[in-house]
């Protein structure tokens, strides 16, 4: 998983401070059912993982979804990556005192260190890679759960033919509007997915997902232009 391509813009974006500091609020108002997806998210990965679960958290930029699973399962430990130092600052105030239980490592995941994981999630994330990268990231966090061990992705996924692309990349922003956006960031925001994102049509993201050796691969959430599957190593 390396920083390729429209990444490249993204990873950018998520190192500035000043735009870090606002990011929780671009999810929630960008992202239909957020909070629900966490909830979602936690639900699925409790099905399979133990009461002392270790969890690793690809994506793990902001802390949101470390501090929704650290609160709700309080026996569980999380090891959260992510390439952008400041998004991991943001992580740290994030979580306050539930710090105590989670490791932030500043990388890719082939930077965090082969083990034993019992779960593991990619939340809004997969969508920044292009094909290889993508199969590779899923392939390595296979590679670090134990057999049977769950997994949840969820990231833009849509249609990608030619009408239908732009149709959807227009209720992406008409949704973002409704949801209190500026209309002129909204429409700027439509446009850098357009442009700088590697969106894939849901069939092939489910794929890759398997061709990562991923088993069980079902969709549990689909909004919009967003997309969630859970399966299990």
């Amino acid at each position: 998983m390396r920083a390729e391509d429209g990444s490249k813009v993204f990873l950018a974006a998520f190192s500035d401070p000043k735009a870090v500091a606002n990011y929780a609020e671009g999810p929630r108002r960008m992202v239909p059912g957020l909070e629900a997806l966490h909830r979602m998210c936690g639900v699925l990965l409790h099905e399979r993982a133990p009461d002392a679960a270790r969890v690793l958290v690809v994506g793990a930029g902001g802390g949101l979804e470390l501090k929704f699973l650290a609160q709700a399962y309080p026996g569980w430990t999380f090891v959260g990556v992510d390439p952008a130092a400041e998004m991991l600052r943001e992580a740290e105030r994030t979580l306050g005192e539930l710090n105590a239980r989670v490791e932030l490592v500043q990388g890719y995941v082939e930077d965090v260190a082969s083990g034993d994981f019992d779960a593991a999630t990619c939340l809004l994330t997969l969508h920044f890679l292009g094909h290889e990268d993508r199969r590779r990231t899923a392939a390595e966090i296979h590679g670090r759960l134990t057999p049977g061990a769950p997994f949840v992705a969820a990231h833009g996924s849509f249609p990608q033919g030619s009408a239908e692309r732009d149709l959807w990349l227009d209720r992406y922003a008409a949704y973002a509007i409704a949801s209190g956006v500026e209309p002129e960031r909204a429409r700027a925001a439509r446009d850098a997915v357009s442009d700088s994102v590697n969106m894939m049509a849901p069939e092939y993201d489910e794929a890759i997902l398997r061709e990562a050796g991923f088993k069980d691969v079902a969709l549990f959430y689909a909004a919009f232009t967003w997309r969630g599957w859970c399966g299990c190593a």
